[in-house]
């Protein structure tokens, strides 16, 4: 059997940074061919396609902080959704048999995270922001398509996390504020939204690791077939502060920053992964602890290279 290509879109960003090195190690004769058309730009993307002529083709690339994505709405439905079909259609015109695996999000469920229950793939899509409503359209959209020949892999991971993402993202901007007060670059004081909210968190290795086994097991699986990528242990918010600041060595006063408060949180997110189980071999493997820990080491490496050099002697 031939190497497999693979066309990574994204790969510059945070997730793609993680996948990269998971998938050189899991496919090591896998050949990995980093995108490099803007996904709104349909010609270009189907030259790409064309050209590379991907065997599996992982789709990363989008706005995917909920702030990020509000306030630029027409961008983010550009590149979330508009970007996915240019990607899709291409495949669809010239590599039909290519897996499209798409980095969706459970972010897609919702108002059906109200009902207080870990969500299967069976639980209806309700976006409750601009970010979700451009995944859950994208996602529905690649569903319809799997039914005219594309060979889509929807992968819907819960919150994730890990060294390397941007303050945008709530166990993000906790480390930076924690790094920040242990060496003394800012006063003992952390500001934050809402503490009680309970997220199904998962380390981006994970959700990596979730990914390669797609790509690996790509014609194993049913066309448009939805698959979570879950802990199934949501985690409340102040209790992964806590413990940020325990493994710093520091204990700030906590102020509630009415900026950081949305009104559209909801309160508890929750997968049910039993189909990735099943079908993948996959469960989270990276300890919660490790992987707080890994992103406070990040920002305290990153603010020590701000730092001007000691000229003493």
């Amino acid at each position: 059997m031939a190497a497999l290509r693979i066309l990574i879109t994204g790969v510059s960003g945070f997730v793609g940074s993680h996948l990269v090195p998971i998938l050189q190690e899991r496919l090591p004769q896998a050949q990995l061919y980093p995108a490099t058309a803007d996904v709104t730009d349909a010609k270009a993307v189907e030259e790409e396609i064309a050209g590379v002529r991907p065997d599996r083709c992982v789709h990363l690339a989008a706005i995917s902080a909920i702030g990020d994505a509000s306030q630029n709405p027409d961008r983010s439905w550009a590149i979330n959704l508009n970007g996915t079909l240019n990607i899709a259609r291409a495949i669809l015109a010239h590599v039909p048999r290519c897996a499209l695996i798409f980095a969706s999000s459970a972010d897609a469920y919702g108002a059906s995270f109200r009902s207080g229950q870990p969500l299967s793939e069976a639980a209806p899509l309700a976006p409750v922001n601009t970010y979700s409503a451009t995944k859950a359209a994208a996602d529905l959209a690649l569903g319809a398509m799997a039914n005219e020949g594309l060979r889509a892999i929807r992968v819907r991971p819960f919150t994730h996390t890990g060294p390397g993402q941007s303050g945008d993202f709530v166990v993000v901007a906790f480390a930076r504020q924690v790094a920040r007060v242990a060496a003394g670059l800012q006063e003992p004081l952390l500001r934050v939204g809402t503490l009680d909210t309970r997220r199904d968190f998962l380390d981006v290795r994970d959700v990596c690791a979730g990914y390669a086994m797609c790509v690996a097991r790509a014609d194993e699986l049913e066309p448009g077939i939805i698959i979570n990528l879950a802990s199934g242990a949501p985690r409340r918010i102040g209790d992964v502060l806590q413990t940020l600041c325990r493994q710093a060595g520091v204990a700030p006063r906590i102020e509630t920053d009415p900026a950081r408060l949305r009104a559209s949180e909801i309160p508890l997110t929750w997968g049910d992964a039993s189909r990735a189980r099943t079908l993948l071999g996959w469960a989270p493997r990276v300890p919660w602890d490790d992987t707080l820990r890994s992103v406070l080491v990040d920002w305290q490496q990153r603010i020590l290279s701000e730092q001007p050099a000691s000229t003493g002697r």
